[in-house]
């Protein structure tokens, strides 16, 4: 998803633009790869000294929620990334040093659907962990 898309999303659902959701933003748009709220507040504490940690983390959960970013945990945390905004079915790999992505064609739920006759799938989430080659 592009940082453009985003902003206009957030004010189709009627939310605020503010300098403040468009610089955190910038962050995923700009990295592409998985951060925590702690991440995002380093980066830009420079801008907004007085932004607080609990606000970045209610503005990340926001922008989750309306399918702007994705989320995982990652050693205990939530981490975040920029929506891929695929119109395709995908998982990711992820390094568990940097946050870096890579994304993954295929998808384990096609040989485990035989095992769940007579269960109803209403979602799920396949993620593979490991070190990326720039982090071995």
């Amino acid at each position: 998803m592009k940082l453009a898309d985003a902003v206009q999303l957030l004010k189709d659902k009627g939310y605020k633009q503010t300098d403040k959701r468009e610089d955190l933003l910038e962050v995923f748009a700009s990295n592409r790869k998985y951060l925590s709220a702690k991440d995002v507040l380093e980066v830009v504490k420079a801008k907004h000294p007085n932004l607080s940690y609990d606000t970045i983390y209610r503005n990340l959960s926001l922008f989750a929620e309306m399918g702007i970013l994705e989320n995982t945990e990652l050693s205990g945390e939530k981490h975040f990334r920029i929506s891929c905004g695929l119109d395709h079915h995908h998982h990711h790999f992820i390094c568990t040093k940097c946050g870096r992505t890579k994304e993954i064609k295929a998808c384990p739920l096609e040989s485990i659907e035989e095992n769940l006759e007579n269960f109803e799938i209403t979602g799920h989430k396949f993620e593979i962990y490991g070190i990326c080659p720039n982090c071995s």
